[in-house]
């Protein structure tokens, strides 16, 4: 009868430990699985989304694009940016400069703010549209031929200011796009802030 039990025994303790030997891998390979999912890239700029597809390579990226624009066509939308950066860069300092009392020759000694209505009225929007379209028909081209793959023009490139970025390219690239970016910010908060208090620079 003991003799019978030992075997009994030493039968349990062996099936026990081939079982364990047999769930052993699967039982291993289950942390590793849910371990490779935590370890997904997540967004810089935003640590609780994953890395937005498509940004890797270009400067500036700071992993922002909750609503997907770089899935469209990023050299589209980096044309996009840098564009309306320089013009923001521009507009800021222009809007700053005529509210200090600088104008241009012919141009009327009003605040930037009621420069718009008096240009509209005077007809100078019409010329400046005009000057915009020519603008935009000239380069229409060269970004046609980037999106479609017929040139390697990077986006933003008029061949212009090359001289500015020759000991540092892509230092002065991230330069631009960061200043661009500001630029953007900042002339939409003084065009509200000026119309909301009707004064003019420093628009307090």
């Amino acid at each position: 009868f003991i003799s019978a039990s030992r075997s009994k025994g030493t039968m349990l303790a062996l099936s026990t430990i081939a079982l364990c030997a047999y769930q052993g891998p699967a039982l291993r390979a289950a942390p590793m699985r849910a371990s490779s999912v935590n370890m997904m890239a997540k967004s810089k700029a935003i640590p609780f989304l994953d890395e937005p597809a498509g940004l890797d390579g270009y400067i500036g990226n700071k992993g922002f694009d909750p609503l997907g624009f770089g899935s469209i066509n990023i050299k589209w939308m980096r044309e996009a940016e840098l564009k309306h950066g320089r013009l923001a860069m521009l507009a800021a300092v222009g809007f700053i400069a005529t509210d200090l009392g600088i104008h241009g020759i012919g141009a009327p000694a009003v605040g930037s703010v009621a420069a718009h209505d008096v240009s509209v009225a005077n007809g100078s929007m019409v010329m400046l549209l005009m000057l915009c379209s020519l603008f935009e028909t000239v380069s229409f081209f060269a970004v046609a031929q980037m999106l479609s793959g017929e040139t390697d023009r990077a986006p933003g490139d008029f061949g212009f200011g090359t001289s500015f970025m020759a000991k540092d390219p892509e230092g002065m690239q991230l330069k631009e796009i960061q200043n661009g970016r500001l630029a953007m910010l900042a002339f939409s908060g003084m065009v509200t802030q000026s119309v909301l208090t009707g004064h003019g620079f420093p628009y307090v």
